[in-house]
């Protein structure tokens, strides 16, 4: 599965066990990013923190005017442009949840211009897209067409960090050779089973 062995949960710090183990309550398994890059302690710790704080602002005592289907979706796209298999997957699975719309994740990983998603949406992952392929090429034209669609300089900015950060992410997946768990391809396609009470 992975190039680098996967650490057993009982041999990680308390901190990092307690998290895991949260996620599995809630996913019903556990994501295998979660234990691929356990085996770095500081660096899972760092990696985590930046993503919560992008992607769960709230957890960083923040909002966001992106929804988590924006977020999401900023994720799904650039992942796809960097031909990251597990980020695809993954974000996907939780595109597809959040956006209650079973075939955008695969419409915005292929095409996000002939997605079905709002004008504001694919404003943002023409932007996003620049940010993650082509960084060099920005400037201040890119911007209009963002504020056109009522985004503001901050919104910008979680755009952007997104696209980002999820360079990074892309490529520890794509080198280590993470795969993505069988569960995220049918979340958001399938009625999840309900458990019992």
């Amino acid at each position: 599965m992975s190039r680098y062995p996967l650490p057993s949960l009982d041999s990680l710090p308390e901190d990092i066990r307690a998290r895991i183990l949260e996620v599995q309550a809630k996913a019903g398994f556990v994501p295998n990013v979660f234990l691929a890059l356990a085996r770095r302690p500081a660096e899972w710790r760092a990696f985590f923190a930046y993503h919560d704080a992008l992607m769960e602002p709230e957890s960083a005592g923040r909002s966001s005017r992106l929804s988590k289907g924006d977020r999401e979706m900023i994720v799904t796209a650039t992942s796809a442009a960097n031909g990251c298999l597990y980020c695809v997957v993954a974000h996907g699975a939780l595109l597809r949840i959040y956006e209650k719309k079973p075939l955008v994740a695969d419409q915005v990983a292929t095409n996000h211009r002939k997605a079905d998603i709002s004008a504001r949406q694919r404003a943002m992952l023409d932007f996003a897209m620049k940010v993650s392929q082509h960084p060099r090429e920005l400037g201040e034209e890119d911007f209009a067409p963002l504020h056109a669609h009522g985004f503001d300089d901050e919104d910008i900015w979680d755009i952007a960090a997104i696209a980002a950060f999820f360079g990074l992410s892309n490529r520890m997946a794509s080198f280590s050779n993470m795969t993505p768990n069988a569960e995220f391809y049918l979340m958001g396609r399938v009625p999840r089973e309900k458990k019992p009470s």
